[in-house]
């Protein structure tokens, strides 16, 4: 019996100001190539297809990132499945970032 995770979905401008704040750890959940692609500037890669949750900054608030808001609820059910109390994501992900010509590195 899984219980479903709790999700708080945070649109491009929460994002936007909590990296210029430094107030949380973006973490892109897409694989490698993705990432190297473009990215969030900020942004940490931290591929789902090896996620290892123990290797998430500890004592920081993480925000996990995807393309679009699908794998990075997955990376959330799967940390808070490990204990971790994380429940943020980036709900429009790359694409939204992109679309709105937001910075990419």
């Amino acid at each position: 019996m899984s219980e479903t995770p709790k999700v708080i979905d945070l649109d491009r401008d929460a994002v936007k100001q909590g990296l210029q704040e430094g107030a949380f750890v973006l973490v892109d959940v897409r694989e490698p190539h993705e990432f190297a692609a473009g990215h969030i500037p900020g942004a940490v890669s931290h591929p789902l297809s090896s996620f290892d949750v123990s290797a998430l900054p500890e004592g920081k608030r993480v925000v996990f990132s995807c393309a679009a808001g699908v794998r990075s609820v997955r990376a959330i059910e799967y940390a808070q499945a490990a204990g971790r109390d994380i429940r943020e994501h980036y709900k429009g992900g790359f694409k939204d970032w992109a679309a709105a010509g937001e910075p990419v590195e």
